[in-house]
């Protein structure tokens, strides 16, 4: 080997350039580590100069600052110095030797100790020289660690980087100067002078900021109540600004501020004297002030609760608004308890509710509340709503003179306790008349009241009311004896079925001496409100009733002969009442007394029934009803077959098979089943479905299989169907023949599908068993078609009303008859009123509670929650 081959100047020239980088690297790895304390500083500070943040402050905290960014800068430094050492070139050949494989460099530059002389040796050892040299040609630069958290573990160099970032985005290179011109007589600037600008419209117009430095036209459509900032770069007194959007006039800051922000109240100029300047036409957009307004009819339920509806509008949108109640006293009539002045008492002011969701800027809400308990319920007071914007402007609605909604109580001693309670609650000095007054109702108290708990109630009252009366009551005392007098008062309106149906007559009497006497449409529309009041006043009191009768009775109570009872919806009677108010109003008083008799003895004759069980239900629906069990029980037995046939061809499948029978099984009987139904003959309550899941494991203990168990099962299907065809409705008929010819061959299937199970034929007895389940829905569309034949030929007669069953006693979650010849329809109406929010809350609830069931089988849940993004 020639000598300049292993001089290291040669070897290390194949590596110069890895080796110098290798350096660098390391160069700037100590670099780093040394230096990161200063260059963070550095950072910090220009991000804090960047946003301006010494333009908020007084020199004399920007030079404090200052002073300590100068010493932590100096102690970086010196950090830094103290730290940094540049990395010898052994060091870098080190990490670039390290970093190829065998050490090429190290045993390139290496010399042989030993067997220098030996021909042998020395040829191997020349070989082994080449092979390192030819691997040199691989070397790379080795990258450097710039890692640095070793040293900083709170990532203050981050911190920095951030500000930075932040300053990058939402500062300025040029607030930087303004350091330079603080306090006075600041040295002249290299540069001129600079300006920068921003309008910030208010948030709830939702519009973007603009900066005025990118903003080259004249003219600027700002809206009310816009923020804008304005920063002046360089020698104070270089730029001034002048301004008339502000309304400030001469009084406003000094037009050379470095630093000014003021509020678009008007159109006018914005100008920026001096060099680079500019002057903008702004024309501002008015923030119009909201509107509210009393929309509709007002609205008021038995119990006192009122709707009050209205509308309210903002160009942005309306925050908040109340609604003001405040005695119309010139509108009382002031005979009676009310002679003398009334008690001062604020104003009654009520939150107007906002919509939860979508826009405020156009819409209408509904006032709900209840003030019948108030002292000037059911007295004139005058009603004023105010609604406020986001930029604190109000509006008022006119002034409405009206009745503070409240609760009617028709029972006269309810209504004379009423009476006295206001009065007392109008002025106390009215105690000594109250006490009076409710000493003569206790007169003769026999007449007055149902029951003697209720007298002595009154007289306790009494006694209070007397014993308070020569020192006057105070408050607490007249809220106590208002209270109670309130209390006994709605006990006696509510009363019992007898006293409502004594008002809803007496309302009636009424009604029926204004149609004689001739009475205008006026006096016409608040006896029929008065009537409608006291019939649903009777309907509910009637069916608390009946509710009593049947949990002290039991389901099995008699509700009375169906032959001389008469079923109507309240939307019938609606119609009915409203039909009597058009009649007389019309002038037509022989219709309208006549249409009034019509509906007396309709409510005499009236009955109000719900759903017991199978109680009332005719043979038909009986029929109907089992049929459907029979064809639930064989569609159940034929799954059971079909898992089996499946278990004998993959086994290990059964037990997840038969869980998913059992989630099945119990959400069938969770929809309504009820106890009994669907067992078969000599069967306990609680086998029937249930022996399903129970019979694979029951094998074990009867010793059967379960083709035997199955067989079984399907022979005492098969003679509960042969029972239910001997008793089958509608015999005699073409319907009633198609019927049990269908049932028949259901009858004949299901012994054919017993002898397979018998025979082990597990495909030969799901077959017959669909045939079944076909002749059985056969069967039934058959006898649904004769019932229906039948109630259409004797609907009108008794035979009718014993077939027809009673059609309020079933109903579908929204109220209507399902029917009972397999309609799926019904022409009957919704629920009405109150009745179908609150059922529809009810059925909402229901499926958002089902979705959350993660058990549920997939199609169901993926059905409820189509039905939840529907509605």
């Amino acid at each position: 080997m020639a000598q300049h081959d292993t001089d290291p100047a040669t070897i290390l020239g194949q590596i110069r350039w890895p080796l110098r980088l290798t350096r660098l690297g390391m160069t700037a790895e100590r670099g780093v580590r040394a230096f990161w304390p200063l260059w963070s500083v550095i950072i910090a500070t220009l991000a804090v100069l960047m946003l301006g943040l010494q333009d908020l402050v007084s020199v004399e905290w920007v030079w404090g600052a200052g002073l300590v960014a100068a010493v932590l800068g100096l102690c970086s430094l010196v950090y830094g110095v103290r730290r940094f050492r540049l990395p010898p070139e052994e060091a870098a050949l080190a990490r670039l030797d390290n970093s190829l494989k065998g050490h090429p460099i190290q045993a390139a530059l290496d010399r042989q100790a030993v067997g220098a002389t030996d021909t042998a040796s020395l040829a191997v050892w020349h070989a082994h020289q080449q092979r390192m040299r030819d691997r040199l040609a691989a070397a790379r630069a080795v990258e450097p660690d710039l890692r640095v958290a070793s040293s900083d573990p709170f990532a203050l160099r981050y911190v920095a980087l951030v500000a930075l970032s932040v300053a990058i985005l939402f500062g300025s290179l040029m607030r930087v100067q303004s350091v330079t011109t603080m306090g006075a007589g600041g040295p002249d600037l290299a540069q001129g002078p600079a300006w920068e600008g921003w309008i910030e419209p208010p948030s709830y117009t939702q519009l973007p900021s603009v900066y005025l430095n990118d903003i080259t036209a004249p003219g600027l459509d700002v809206p009310e109540g816009a923020q804008i900032t304005l920063r002046m770069y360089g020698e104070v007194g270089a730029l001034s600004v002048s301004e008339t959007v502000s309304g400030t006039g001469e009084t406003g800051v000094d037009p050379t501020e470095t630093a000014q922000d003021f509020e678009v109240v008007q159109s006018g100029e914005l100008a920026i004297d001096g060099q680079g300047g500019r002057v903008w036409q702004v024309a501002m957009i008015p923030d119009q002030a909201p509107e509210v307004a009393r929309d509709g009819e007002i609205e008021t339920t038995y119990e006192g609760e009122s709707r009050i509806p209205f509308t309210a509008t903002d160009d942005h949108g309306v925050v908040a608004g109340n609604a003001r109640f405040t005695l119309a006293l010139d509108e009382v009539d002031r005979r009676y308890g009310r002679e003398i002045a009334p008690e001062s008492r604020p104003a009654l002011e009520v939150p107007l509710p906002m919509p939860v969701a979508g826009d405020r800027s156009d819409f209408s809400e509904l006032l709900i509340e209840n003030y019948s308990l108030h002292p000037w319920a059911n007295l004139p007071v005058r009603l004023e709503l105010q609604v406020e914007d986001d930029r604190g402007q109000t509006a008022l609605s006119q002034v409405e003179v009206l009745d503070l909604p409240g609760r009617n109580f028709f029972d006269p001693v309810a209504s004379a306790l009423v009476e006295q309670r206001q009065a007392l609650l109008w002025n106390r000095q009215n105690a000594r008349d109250v006490a009076q007054i409710v000493r003569t109702i206790l007169h003769r108290p026999d007449s007055l009241f149902r029951d003697e708990a209720q007298a002595e109630t009154l007289r306790g009252i009494l006694a209070s009311l007397e014993e308070a009366v020569p020192e006057g009551l105070t408050d607490q005392q007249q809220a106590d004896l208002a209270q109670a007098l309130w209390d006994l008062a709605l006990d006696l309106e509510e009363g019992d079925l007898d006293d409502a149906r004594e008002r809803m007559q007496r309302a009636q009497e009424r009604l029926q001496e204004a149609m004689r006497n001739g009475a205008s449409e006026d006096e016409i529309a608040e006896l029929m409100q008065e009537l409608r009041e006291a019939t649903d006043d009777y309907l509910r009191q009637l069916a608390r009733e009946q509710q009593r009768e049947r949990e002290q009775n039991g389901d099995m109570a008699q509700q009375g002969d169906p032959q001389n009872m008469m079923e109507m919806s309240q939307n019938d009677l609606q119609r009915m009442m409203d039909r009597i108010q058009e009649l007389m109003e019309q002038g037509r008083m022989a219709e309208a007394q006549e249409a009034l008799e019509q509906l007396q003895r309709m409510m005499e004759n009236m009955q109000i029934t719900e759903g017991q069980g199978g109680q009332g239900q005719s043979p038909g629906e009986q029929a109907m009803e089992g049929l459907s069990e029979t064809l639930r029980e064989q569609q159940g037995l034929s799954d059971e077959a079909f898992r089996d046939l499946q278990e004998q061809f993959n086994p290990g499948q059964q037990g997840q098979q038969g869980q998913q029978s059992q989630q099945g099984q119990g959400q069938q009987q969770g929809q309504g089943q009820q106890p009994g139904q669907g067992q078969q003959p000599g069967q306990q309550p609680g086998q029937g479905q249930g022996q399903g899941q129970g019979q694979g494991q029951g094998q074990a203990e009867n010793g059967q299989s379960l083709e035997e168990s199955l067989a079984d099962r399907q022979r005492a299907l098969r003679d509960e169907l042969s029972r239910q065809r001997r008793n089958l409705p509608g015999q005699g008929t073409a319907e009633g023949d198609e019927a049990a010819e269908a049932l028949g061959r259901a009858e004949g299937a299901m012994d054919d599908a017993e002898q397979a199970l018998r025979d082990g034929d597990l495909p030969g007895a799901i077959s017959e068993q669909s045939e079944a389940m076909e002749a059985l829905r056969e069967g039934m569309r058959s006898l649904g078609e004769a019932m229906a034949q039948q109630q259409q030929q004797g609907g009108q007669g008794e035979q009718g009303m014993a077939d027809g069953g009673n059609p309020g006693e079933r109903r579908d979650p929204l109220g209507r008859n399902p029917g009972a010849n397999g309609q799926t329809g019904t022409d009957e109406g919704l629920l009405q009123g109150e009745d179908v929010y609150r059922r529809a809350r009810e059925l909402l609830d229901e499926i958002r509670r089902r979705t959350g069931d993660a058990e549920r089988p997939t199609a169901e849940l993926e059905y409820l929650e189509r039905l939840l993004e529907r509605f």
